[in-house]
């Protein structure tokens, strides 16, 4: 089974200074057919104007990945941590027991473009952590490179949670095949550009749900940016 949604479905939300889209119900966003799918909670893309953010807030028992896609984010948190996420690195925070942090755009003059994802943990309960490496284009180009995985295989960062997340690029003829366990469910996001997952075309924005399929076939990329999760049910 697959199915595609489509990028003007999602929740939509303009605060003036952020401008978001939430694949699941998140905030005042409420949608009781799109909750999360399989342990993968929240998706929203963000895109936070110059000099703007996210003030000092606090989060329990969740996987939370970051991935910068234009600009950059200045993370600052409770553990310590005072960091840059620029494009092309994967930031990884274990919310465990209890975090407080603050995520800003600090890219003079220019909007920063990024996707927020949660994951729900495996167990909670656990101490807070944090995690963030460079993942190099040209790992990513053609190819589905793990950027973040339950046992760190590949270099990925470590999450606590029964996930793998991948990330791509694809144009021309570009492809990828993933084989996967087909009682485990399966989450395409193209970030932007255009890609064909398993036959169907997908627009920047567009998500395809995949469930008791054997494998992901990716192809026909036209600069195209893709996230593929591997989830439990």
């Amino acid at each position: 089974m697959i199915n595609i949604r489509k990028s003007a479905e999602r929740g939509f939300a303009d605060h003036g200074w952020l401008k978001s889209f939430h694949s699941f119900s998140f905030a005042n966003y409420y949608d009781p057919q799109f909750m999360g799918w399989g342990n993968l909670r929240v998706i929203n893309e963000d895109w936070i104007e110059a000099g703007r953010g996210f003030g000092d807030h606090g989060h329990r028992d969740m996987e939370i990945i970051s991935y910068v896609v234009e600009g950059e984010l200045a993370h600052k948190d409770s553990m310590g941590n005072i960091k840059a996420i620029p494009p092309g690195d994967v930031q990884r925070m274990s919310a465990g027991t209890g975090v407080v942090h603050s995520e800003f755009n600090h890219a003079e003059g220019k909007q920063t473009h990024l996707l927020q994802i949660w994951i729900e943990p495996s167990m909670k309960g656990i101490a807070p952590g944090y995690e963030q490496k460079t993942v190099p284009e040209a790992e990513k180009r053609g190819k589905l490179r793990l950027i973040a995985s339950a046992d760190g295989e590949q270099d990925s960062v470590v999450m606590h949670a029964d996930a793998k997340l991948y990330a791509g690029l694809f144009d021309g003829a570009e492809s990828a095949t993933l084989a996967i366990d087909p009682a485990r469910k399966a989450y395409i996001h193209l970030v932007k550009g255009e890609l064909t997952v398993n036959g169907k075309v997908l627009q920047g924005g567009d998500a395809a749900y995949l469930a008791q399929e054997p494998k992901i076939e990716l192809g026909n990329g036209h600069h195209a940016e893709v996230l593929v999760f591997e989830l439990a049910q």
